[in-house]
């Protein structure tokens, strides 16, 4: 059963504007700072939040409320509430804010090449993001992998380092069971977040020239005209085919 109640903030908005509980009292039912429940009674936190009724929708009774209006060290106690169980876990993808999606390709970068034992749907729950997406960038095919560099999802705060090092462990445990445990060298390699910034980053191929990688500039006619010449260059009469003089002096007299 979760410690607070549903839609926590719109709570506190409601029991601001309807009854005379205390900051403090609001603020510890509610599961927030007293100061940021005081920005909520001066309309400068939650501006434009509608208030969520505790009493109507079975979080808090009547009693409870005049209870604590006539105690103001009176603690309030959260009805148990079926819905509110397991409120506080995350649910579906992790939402990342606007500001910070166009970070998640380079996060992604990161944890393909830093870890590859991650599986598409540890990295997609890490920094919400989409299997799509994620195969692009492994096979490279991603509309913007030239300009990609890989930066931890830690450092960008797209997860917590304990989320990232729990998947790790899951993602380890599962590869040893599957016989396929990852060797000394494979561990060397990876890095840490601030080594991983400090990082220098790889460098591209302009993207005129992508698809050259195979060009060469050896031509094979060079090859041939650097084997040896075999002819007798001390009789320069053999270079060309002149006739005979004899042949020429029959014609004549013809």
């Amino acid at each position: 059963m979760s410690d607070k109640p549903i839609m926590a903030k719109a709570t506190a908005v409601w029991l601001c504007d309807n009854t005379t509980l205390t900051f403090q009292q609001i603020a510890e039912f509610c599961g927030f700072h007293e100061l940021e429940v005081q920005g909520i009674a001066d309309g400068d936190v939650a501006v434009g939040v509608k208030g969520f009724d505790p009493v109507a929708n079975n979080q808090l009774t009547q009693d409870e409320i005049t209870k604590g209006e006539a105690d103001p060290a009176y603690k309030l106690k959260l009805k148990f509430y079926a819905a509110a169980a397991g409120e506080e876990k995350r649910r579906g993808p992790r939402y990342t804010p606007l500001s910070k999606r166009q970070d998640r390709p380079a996060s992604i970068y990161w944890l393909v090449k830093f870890h590859p034992e991650l599986s598409d749907a540890q990295i997609a729950k890490l920094v919400g993001t989409t299997k799509p997406t994620i195969l692009a960038i492994r096979e490279r095919t991603h509309w913007n992998i030239n300009n990609l560099d890989p930066i931890d999802p830690v450092a960008l705060g797209l997860c917590k380092q304990s989320e990232l090092d729990a998947a790790v462990q899951k993602a380890n445990a599962k590869k040893a069971r599957e016989g396929g445990a990852m060797t000394d060298d494979e561990r060397r390699k990876l890095v840490s977040t601030e080594t991983s910034l400090g990082m220098a980053p790889e460098p591209k191929m302009p993207t005129a020239m992508a698809g050259l990688e195979t060009f060469s500039f050896s031509d094979q006619r060079d090859d041939a005209e650097d084997e040896e010449d075999t002819r007798d260059v001390k009789n320069a009469d053999s270079f060309f085919n002149l006739p005979d003089d004899d042949d020429e002096d029959d014609d004549d007299h013809r």
